[in-house]
């Protein structure tokens, strides 16, 4: 199927019992036997549950891969990748990434003895300068959040495969719609399914895609084990939301390159990290591995003081100051006191990420009244 049709009908089967077209909602803790371990496949929520493994056969088919696995959140889903290591293994890491993802890796994971390298990914010669004995695992998230920072996923891809190390991809900002790291060499795809693939900001959920069946096992072992499952209501949100992601990412990607060619010509306006601008230096990768530049992007304001960007962040009314991002509303954040506030200032500073860094997640409202509500938040 092509991508669209795929979207809209991956992990769809009518109901068996009533023909519905609809996934039911399988709002059940525990499944009746008909003996000790005779059943229909399900015994208890934690570990099977109808509505969740049909979303994870269609976030299995939609990121092109044989296995999906799906957690309470993102962050579940990223712990349970950092629950395959052993202490005294060490992880690549790029050092522009979500600071939720940071803050597990060093305030929770390196008092486990899990060592972290945190590297410039966009330049595959630090991967493999930063490869040692001890590691087994690279993380990398393309675009980054929030400085909309490229990796090549097939580059790293090979220099993993050559040391025998893990690649789990973040997906988040991209969306299986506009890129599949899987199809690039990547061992694991991870997503914020709270996102994009949810789409309406009314659920918090994760996931992890993955092809190879021992790998599937291990982190079916960990989802099973440690619990930090979806309930059947969110998982038939996302599947819900999945349904329409395909014109929703064509909507956020036409009102991404209009807001962030805008705020380029803005005369207020210093600096506009977006991927899709030609002069980005990640263009030539990401228009090899991404089908569009979606509506994520990052500005900085001439006037480059945290009090003239926190006047912005309070000034807008379609662009709600809110935390997340990749639904159908827009979205303004301040990433310093917000999203990335865990990460020390100095890390932050010394990668790019000012006090006065705004981030956007262009919605898909009418793109007229998005620039209206900038311009006139802008000054």
């Amino acid at each position: 199927m092509e991508l669209a049709t795929l979207m809209i009908h991956a992990g769809a089967e009518p109901d068996p019992s009533t023909g519905a077209i609809m996934t039911p909602i399988y709002q059940t803790s525990t499944f009746v036997q008909q003996a000790p371990g005779v059943h229909k496949g399900y015994e208890y929520a934690r570990s099977q549950n109808p509505t969740r493994f049909a979303l994870e056969s269609a976030l299995a088919a939609i990121e092109q891969g044989k296995y999906a696995l799906a957690f309470s959140s993102g962050v579940a889903a990223t712990d349970a990748v950092l629950k395959l290591l052993q202490p005294g293994d060490e992880v690549i890491a790029a050092n522009d990434m979500y600071g939720g993802t940071y803050r597990l890796f060093t305030k929770v994971y390196e008092k486990f003895g899990i060592h972290f390298k945190f590297t410039d990914t966009t330049l595959p010669q630090n991967v493999q300068n930063a490869i040692s004995p001890k590691t087994k695992l690279i993380w990398i998230e393309t675009p980054t959040n929030p400085l909309m920072n490229i990796t090549d996923i097939a580059a790293i891809a090979a220099i993993a495969k050559k040391a025998n190390v893990l690649l789990c991809v973040d997906n988040t900002f991209a969306s299986p719609f506009l890129q599949n790291p899987l199809l690039l060499g990547a061992d694991i795809v991870m997503h914020s399914a709270t996102k994009y693939l949810s789409g309406h900001s009314d659920v918090i959920q994760g996931c992890l895609v993955m092809n190879d069946d021992a790998l599937r096992d291990q982190l079916y072992f960990i989802q099973k084990s440690c619990g930090a499952v979806p309930g059947p209501m969110d998982c038939f949100l996302v599947l819900r939301g999945i349904k329409t992601l395909h014109v929703r990412m064509e909507r956020h990607c036409e009102n991404g390159a209009t807001i962030a060619h805008f705020l380029r010509n803005h005369p207020k306006v210093a600096h506009v990290y977006w991927c899709g601008f030609e002069d980005h230096p990640g263009y030539a990768v990401a228009q090899k591995q991404m089908r569009g530049y979606g509506g994520m992007m990052s500005f900085t304001l001439k006037d480059d003081s945290v009090e003239n960007a926190k006047r912005v962040l309070s000034s807008t009314h379609l662009f709600s100051l809110a935390e997340s991002l990749g639904g159908v509303e827009s979205l303004i954040n301040h990433p310093a006191s917000m999203t990335h506030a865990s990460i020390p200032r100095e890390e932050r500073l010394k990668n790019g990420l000012t006090d006065s860094l705004i981030r956007l997640s262009v919605g898909i409202e009418d793109e007229k009244d998005l620039i209206d509500d900038l311009n006139k938040a802008i000054g």
